[in-house]
């Protein structure tokens, strides 16, 4: 199995000024001459790790990534102003602008690959090629299969039963909604509390086995309070795109090579994402790995993806 590639640091990182006060952290890592490649993370609302520029051969890419509105080293934190899918693909536009690249290599996971795939449908003539991990189509059903009592919560209910006891008792209402009230209103003390209930409900989730050392590396109290704000703040407005929108614009990029990693057990964000995708993207490949749930970093997983950011290299630039 392939292992990542050596811990490296960035040659360059900065803030990057946008809309409505937001300002955008960016790095660059690997070879300033080589094959351009933008890192999009989950969530919304994960921020980028370290880990993150290791599926990228340092000798052969120019690895960049950058913290999405409001998380991670992007200011101000936790901001949910003008924070939405259009602004976030304007974002990656103009970083590829002020970079001053012409077309790109677009890796994104989970929530990543939602956006990665938006992006690509809005600007497919920028797009070297795609490698997306754990899709989320972002449809009604893929929100309320994980969160809002759909089916993630009758395959771990000991997790569930944890989550839902940080939210009051209120008939009727969608535990979607409850808990967005709760994660933006003046409570800051009980926000706080379920903001860590949600990272550790979703957290614990995305592993095939049990990772104790994975799920305490991604739930500091900062990690939950933008994942589990921003990911609310997106799901209750159904992500900002239309039902279907995704699967209903892939003949935008058809033409770009995909290469789609899923995991055969990924409780987050089921099989049938990929498997729908790759009927709409027929020239994509879907690589199924069998022993793996949701996260990028389990063994099976990190070996497809980084032969995907090899073979990638073999495309003409």
């Amino acid at each position: 199995m392939k292992q990542f590639y050596p811990e490296i640091e960035p040659y360059n990182s900065f803030l990057f000024d946008v809309d409505s006060g937001h300002q955008i952290y960016v790095e660059q890592c690997g070879n300033p001459n080589g094959q351009p490649v933008v890192f999009l993370h989950g969530g919304p609302g994960g921020g980028c790790s370290t880990k993150d520029r290791r599926f990228f051969d340092p000798q052969q890419y120019r690895i960049i990534l950058f913290d999405q509105r409001g998380c991670g080293r992007s200011l101000p934190f936790g901001s949910l102003e003008n924070n939405n899918t259009q602004a976030l693909v304007t974002d990656i536009e103009l970083i590829r602008t002020e970079l001053g690249i012409a077309k790109w290599h677009v890796f994104g996971g989970s929530w990543g690959s939602t956006l990665a795939l938006v992006y690509a449908q809005s600007h497919p003539q920028v797009v070297s090629s795609l490698v997306l991990r754990g899709i989320f189509l972002a449809r009604e059903q893929d929100t309320h299969w994980t969160f809002d009592g759909g089916g993630a919560s009758r395959l771990y209910p000991d997790y569930w039963s944890e989550y839902i006891s940080a939210l009051p008792v209120e008939e009727g209402q969608s535990t979607l909604q409850l808990a967005y009230q709760i994660l933006t209103g003046p409570d800051q003390a009980a926000a706080q509390n379920l903001a860590k209930a949600w990272g550790l409900w979703e957290i614990r989730c995305c592993t095939l086995k049990p990772d104790a050392a994975f799920v305490a590396a991604a739930t500091n109290d900062d990690q939950c309070w933008t994942l589990a704000r921003h990911e609310a703040h997106f799901m209750v407005n159904d992500c900002f795109i239309s039902e279907n929108q995704i699967l209903d614009n892939c003949h935008k990029i058809q033409h770009i090579p995909t290469i789609i990693v899923h995991g055969r057990y990924d409780i987050v964000c089921p099989f049938d994402n990929a498997w729908l995708l790759k009927q709409q993207l027929t020239n994509a490949q879907l690589i199924v790995s069998e022993a793996s749930g949701h996260a990028s970093s389990e063994t099976n997983t990190k070996h497809h993806l980084l032969s995907a950011t090899e073979q990638m290299l073999t495309l003409e630039k």
